[in-house]
């Protein structure tokens, strides 16, 4: 099957003869504003529940009530639940509870975060994809998150890159249709093939919805200068998940928080930013003197 490059996607007459919908990048009035969020997947180690399995944690186990209580504890205006980490048997007083736990302790549901792979041909597989991701936007209407991290997902062998994002992108726009309806963002990571802020933001204007954008994250970038894609993508972000750790080539380098905070302020950003903890220190210990520097920057 014959297939299209992303810089041609919005040229096909498929597309041509589309109402243009795309929310981003966005205009946003007034000044910046950067509000403090914690992912769970900074204590992925430590919950009990994990997307496939349940593990057993003797040294300070995690739930997502205990999650939401490190984040208020902290100083954070939201808590990012990441979906891996919630009990398999969900519910929706389970949602609620959660929800109203964490409007007790005065802090937001800023989003979830999902798994997915939508680089997948019709069928079966793709079906339970898709369905997986709805199930999920049901579940963050209940909790009030307005936010959902996805992905485009991995190619099987043998299958071309650019196919594989035309499949990704149909599954996005159905799924997007289904979020928009319930209040709900979609933004795709730069993850996977998407690893530059070129081949982020022409996959968003592909997808072409304005209830999709971009969830930005500041530790994948695979180019030689990861501020400079930062600060292309910015305003087509709708979350923000930063990382301690940047790497250039093969090389890890610990990253400028208060530089990307800067860059997020030059692009009006107003939203979450989200500490995603991935380096090697034991996040108890490393994670609160973060939150307290980026309280500061931030502010």
């Amino acid at each position: 099957m014959n297939t299209l490059p992303r810089r041609q996607f919005l040229s096909t007459g498929a597309l041509a003869g589309a109402a243009t919908v795309l929310g981003a990048p966005f205009q946003r009035a007034g000044k910046p504003k950067l509000r403090l969020s914690l992912a769970a997947y900074s204590f992925r180690s430590f919950f009990k529940y994990q997307k496939n399995s349940v593990r057993e944690v003797g040294d300070r186990p995690m739930d997502l009530f205990k999650f939401i209580d490190f984040c208020a504890d902290h100083g954070c205006e939201g808590t990012e639940l990441t979906s891996y980490f919630f009990r398999h048997n969900i519910t929706p007083k389970y949602l609620a509870d959660l929800r109203r736990h964490a409007f007790l302790r005065g802090v937001d549901i800023s989003g979830t975060a999902v798994g997915n792979n939508f680089s997948l041909p019709k069928g079966p597989q793709r079906d339970a994809q898709i369905a997986y991701v709805k199930q999920w936007i049901d579940h963050a209407a209940l909790l009030g998150a307005p936010h959902i991290r996805v992905f485009a997902g991995r190619e099987a062998k043998g299958v071309d890159r650019q196919q594989a994002d035309q499949w990704a992108i149909d599954c996005l726009r159905d799924c997007c249709d289904y979020a928009g309806k319930r209040g709900i963002f979609l933004g795709i990571e730069n993850h996977d093939s998407i690893g530059s802020a070129k081949t982020l933001i022409e996959f968003v204007e592909a997808v072409d919805h304005p209830w999709f954008a971009v969830n930005l994250d500041s530790g994948n970038f695979r180019t030689a200068d990861p501020y400079a894609d930062f600060a292309a993508a910015a305003p087509y972000a709708v979350n923000v998940q930063l990382k301690v750790e940047l790497r250039i080539g093969n090389e890890k380098k610990e990253a400028d928080l208060k530089r990307f905070a800067d860059l997020l302020r030059k692009a009006n950003y107003q939203g979450y930013v989200v500490l995603e903890y991935e380096a090697a220190a034991d996040p108890h210990k490393a994670v609160p003197p973060l939150l307290k520097e980026l309280q500061g920057i931030l502010a």
